[in-house]
């Protein structure tokens, strides 16, 4: 389509415009004497270019307001009004980058460029000076620019620090190869897109000519997050571009950069038809060129096939209609990308013909879409008025989605449903109103919309697959009921099934319920080659029986969302694993069945045994939330659960297997409930400021966030289990009575009540994919009648005049989580004041000893409570691992009764808040004998592997009471001689 035509700016934004030439000619005065006189003498139409602009555009009227000098070098520099020249933006860049002396300066220089020229390709772009495809080039060639500069930059200091990677088998250097994907690829990135990159390298070596040698896939990797750092982290300055890492092999959980062979191997054995369709556009945007031709050279046998490929339609089919479920379940129909008739659409016919013909079709293979669309109607594949049509109609969204992101630079394709920035858009795309506009619109997508019918239609019939083709077929008569029950049943008991009969009324239970009958034909074909490859892995397991009793449940709860059927179908290693970790425990069988979307996490063994460490943890939540607009709260919250789900998925796993110990587990699941936090601490925090403005500490400064989050219980003391809730506390340092500086002012007080509001809200809520953790709030001073939030100073009075004994000793095991780290040393000197005061001892044991009494009393069981007292046995009897004489709680009293006792003359034995490190220094202090710490601390291990045992089966922390006897009676010892008995 042509450029849209100039229309007369409406009246609705004057008063835009006004503001923004008030606050720009004010930034002016700032500047030198002949700024302002700079300003009024440009000509008229470069004046009436900045009416027009301003009046567009948020976004630009900020930028220029912040840095006037910016937009009058344009002008000078005749930028605003001439088309740049091929690799004129990387040199600029090369140039201005050549001063930087740190990563800090990379960072200002590198995002003051990026808005610079941001700034000149929405003017060119709102004032028509630039047509489509100039503002697209513009944009990836500035993403180009960015990306490679700043790689080159980083890759120098890199080297300088930790020696050249060099190639183990051909001994050259080697550089990164960084791959962009998506428009990017295709050199059509939208105004305020984020960018898709991979990032490889030619082969496995090690670094030369430092101290110590880094493997060179460590050395891109530590390069790779500098990276993304550099281009992602958001400053005073805004950021360069968003980095979206997803789409490497592995995904999120992938390592962040691959050799060639492990990326060809990777795609090669793995590849899925999502990823061949990603891998079009896949294009050489930073490090060594020549290298990332080869690269692309070599996967070019995955993405085109050489014969004609007319399984892509299907892939594309179902990737077409995950797409839409999700613009449904969202409210999504106004998206111009993603709703019906919108620019995916348009992507999806052009890619489908590439998939199915570029392996015989070079001219196919090309990444930009029109260029695409050119070819199909050249070569006779679409007829030359339905490629015009669907050209035209992209244009026309391509340019409205220019429009709503030249607003606020901001990443949407959602219609705007205010007037004003409906009034902006119709603006922008040259109607007078937004009713002609939207008129527009729809016929464009109508059309779009019918053309993706035609092509990505779904077909009638197709063929079955032959039932004796199938892994496992010697089942499937059985399952189409080609067999009578009695033959069923002895198939069934001759293949391992202890009752025959019951795994039968199981399968046809299955068979014959609702969700099966009602499943739509191909749902059915695809259960239909399932059911035997299941049977057939789960006689190779021990107890079948159990096997088909815990995985039937989830094969009914996904009957409707069958592609996880094909999931496992097509991966046995994954249908290996599940069968294998459901048999094991029905927790994580349930798990599986609520969240069906877990079963990805089967597809990669290795990922699957080996949870990432605390910084990869917190690293990847935060990759995944920045991908998210800040506005979708309710992504945002789906996102962190997922995320909870997967790992703990990968914990119990690894235990199961054996791959990860007792206390790792608890690591583990500490590390990520911290990681989680620590992003709800952050979605909290800027929820709350954007509706109320920022708090002020005492002085007057802003607080950014004065807010911390204290952990007590098994958070506090690294010892979460499966299923543990969080026992926290919340505490701030900000001024409760200054009002806070946003347009819906609030006392200190109220905000940062309001916070721990959301942040519980945002922990507690329950979504589609559960909730996060149960939050247990009652260890805040004055527990349950107390504030939410406590400000330091009433946390420090309430700790050191007010609160009882048992809450000192829950302080033992209080740390800090997230948070602001200067309150967080605050609030630990807190702790280590009020833990480390000289106590009377013989008050302190009759205060430990009657409280633990109490619980024993209200929680043991009947064996230790019903008038024996705490040292007898009964064998018939069961013992409570926690809460009987004995046992956990017990080990816990005695170690906080130690550190409230003798830490005043022992300040070591508050560094740690872990019962285990505890008792060490109570070791090392000469406090209890190497002995006894040894029994107390192999006693509480043995405690809490069985507790966590016992949780794995969906069993209470209960065992026989003939279990553990050596121990407890150790522990009931070292209890006496405290003198607590």
């Amino acid at each position: 389509m042509s450029l849209p035509r100039h229309v007369a700016l409406p009246a609705p934004l004057l008063p835009f415009v006004r503001r923004a030439e008030e606050s720009f000619l004010a930034a002016l005065d700032g500047l030198t004497e002949d700024a302002r006189p700079r300003f009024l003498a440009w000509p008229e139409s470069r004046r009436d270019a900045f009416v027009r602009v301003c009046g567009a555009s948020d976004f630009v009227s900020d930028q220029i307001s912040r840095d006037p000098a910016m937009l009058l070098g344009l002008a000078d520099e005749g930028l605003l009004e001439r088309s740049l020249e091929q690799g004129e933006l990387a040199a600029t860049l090369c140039s201005a980058l050549e001063s930087c002396a740190s990563e800090d300066s990379l960072a200002e220089t590198l995002r003051r460029f990026r808005n610079r020229h941001q700034v000149r390709i929405v003017w060119r772009d709102v004032t028509r000076q630039a047509d489509l495809a100039e503002t697209c080039r513009d944009l990836s060639n500035l993403a180009d620019a960015c990306i490679d500069q700043a790689y080159q930059w980083l890759y120098r200091g890199h080297r300088e620090q930790f020696g050249a990677p060099t190639g183990r088998r051909s001994g050259e250097p080697q550089h990164m190869v960084i791959l962009g994907m998506g428009k990017l690829g295709a050199g059509e990135l939208n105004l305020s897109s984020d960018i898709d990159l991979i990032f490889g390298y030619p082969e496995g070596g090690e670094t030369q000519g430092a101290r110590r040698a880094l493997d060179n896939q460590e050395f891109f990797i530590r390069l790779g997050q500098k990276l993304i750092k550099a281009l992602d982290a958001k400053t005073v300055d805004g950021f360069v571009f968003r980095v979206d890492m997803r789409l490497r092999p592995y995904g999120s959980s992938g390592a962040l950069v691959l050799s060639f062979n492990a990326l060809e191997q990777y795609y090669q054995d793995q590849g899925r038809d999502w990823e061949r369709y990603a891998m079009i556009k896949a294009r050489v945007v930073g490090g060594d060129q020549a290298a990332g031709d080869e690269l692309l050279a070599m996967l070019k046998p995955f993405v085109y096939r050489r014969y004609l490929d007319f399984s892509a339609i299907e892939a594309l089919r179902d990737m077409k209609l995950l797409i839409q479920r999700e613009v449904k379940r969202k409210g999504m129909a106004e998206n111009i990308k993603l709703g019906a008739g919108g620019i995916r659409e348009v992507e999806f016919i052009a890619q489908s013909f590439q998939l199915i013909h570029g392996g015989r079709d070079l001219a196919l293979q090309q990444r930009p879409l029109l260029g695409v669309l050119a070819t199909l109607e050249a070569k006779g594949y679409m007829p030359a008025e339905v490629v015009a049509e669907l050209r035209e109609g992209y244009e026309f969204l391509r340019y409205t989605e220019h429009a709503l992101q030249a607003i606020d630079d901001r990443q949407t394709q959602m219609l705007p449903e205010d007037e004003t920035n409906r009034a902006r858009v119709a603006f922008i795309l040259g109607f007078d109103d937004w009713t002609h506009f939207r008129e527009q619109l729809d016929r464009w997508r109508e059309r779009i919309a019918e053309h993706f019918r035609q092509v990505i239609a779904s077909p009638d019939d197709e063929d079955t697959s032959d039932g004796e083709m199938l892994a496992g077929g010697e089942w499937l008569p059985l399952w189409e009921e080609a067999w009578d029950e009695a033959s069923a049943c002895r198939q069934l008991g001759e293949a391992g099934f202890a009752d025959g009969q019951a795994a039968c009324q199981r399968l046809a239970a299955l068979r014959d319920g609702n969700r099966v009958r009602t499943m739509q034909r191909m749902g059915r074909e695809r259960l239909d080659a399932f059911i035997p490859r299941l049977l057939a892995m789960a006689v190779e397991q021990a107890n079948p029986d159990l096997v088909l009793e815990r995985v039937l449940p989830l094969v009914e709860a996904v009957a409707r969302r069958s592609a996880y059927l094909v999931l496992l179908t097509e991966n046995p290693g994954a249908l290996q694993r599940l069968v294998e970790l459901c048999a094991a425990s029905p927790w994580i069988a349930e798990q599986i069945a609520r969240f069906p979307i877990l079963l990805d996490e089967l597809l990669n063994a290795g990922r699957l045994y080996s949870p990432p460490q605390a910084p990869e943890l917190a690293a990847e939540l935060r990759e995944r939330l920045v991908r998210i607009p800040e506005d979708d709260l309710e992504q945002q919250m789906e996102a962190l659960r997922h995320f909870k789900l997967a790992h703990g998925l990968r914990v119990a796993a690894s235990e199961i297997a054996g791959t990860l110990p007792l206390m790792k587990v608890s690591d583990y699941l500490t590390w990520l409930a911290e990681a989680i936090l620590e992003q709800v601490l952050a979605l909290a925090w800027r929820h709350t400021v954007s509706r109320h403005g920022q708090p002020m500490r005492s002085d007057g400064s802003l607080c950014d966030p004065a807010f911390v989050i204290l952990g007590y219980g098994k958070v506090g003391g690294l010892e979460l289990g499966h299923g543990s809730d969080l026992d926290l506390v919340f505490v701030h340092d900000g001024d409760p009575n200054a009002e806070t500086d946003g347009p819906k002012p609030i006392d200190g007080a109220q905000f940062f009540t309001r916070l721990g509001q959301r942040i519980i809200h945002l922990l507690t809520t329950q979504t589609t994919s559960g909730q996060l953790y149960d939050v247990d709030m009652r260890l805040r001073p004055s527990g349950a009648a107390g504030l939410l939030v406590s400000s330091l100073a009433a946390f420090e009075r309430y700790q050191a005049g007010e609160a009882w004994t048992w809450e000192h000793q829950a302080l033992v095991r209080a740390r800090v989580l997230v948070g602001c780290p200067r309150l967080g040393r605050d609030v630990e000197r807190v702790r280590a004041t009020v833990l480390g005061r000289e106590r009377d001892l013989p008050t302190l044991r009759d205060e430990v000893s009657a409280m633990r009494a109490k619980m024993r009393d209200s929680l043991g069981t009947r064996a230790t409570t019903a008038g024996r007292g705490p040292n007898a046995f009964d064998p018939g009897a069961v013992f409570d691992l926690k809460q009987d004489a004995g046992g956990i709680v017990d080990i816990e009293f005695m170690v906080q009764y130690a550190a409230l006792a003798w830490s005043h003359r022992h300040p070591t034995l508050l560094r740690y808040t872990d019962n285990i490190r505890i008792l060490d220094g109570l070791g090392d202090a000469g406090l209890l004998s190497a002995q006894d710490v040894n029994l107390l601390q192999d006693a509480y291990k043995a405690y809490r592997a069985a507790a966590h045992r016992q949780s794995l089966q969906k069993l209470p922390g209960v065992v026989s009471a003939d279990q553990f006897q050596p121990e407890r009676q150790s522990v009931m010892r070292i209890w006496r001689e405290l003198g607590l008995a």
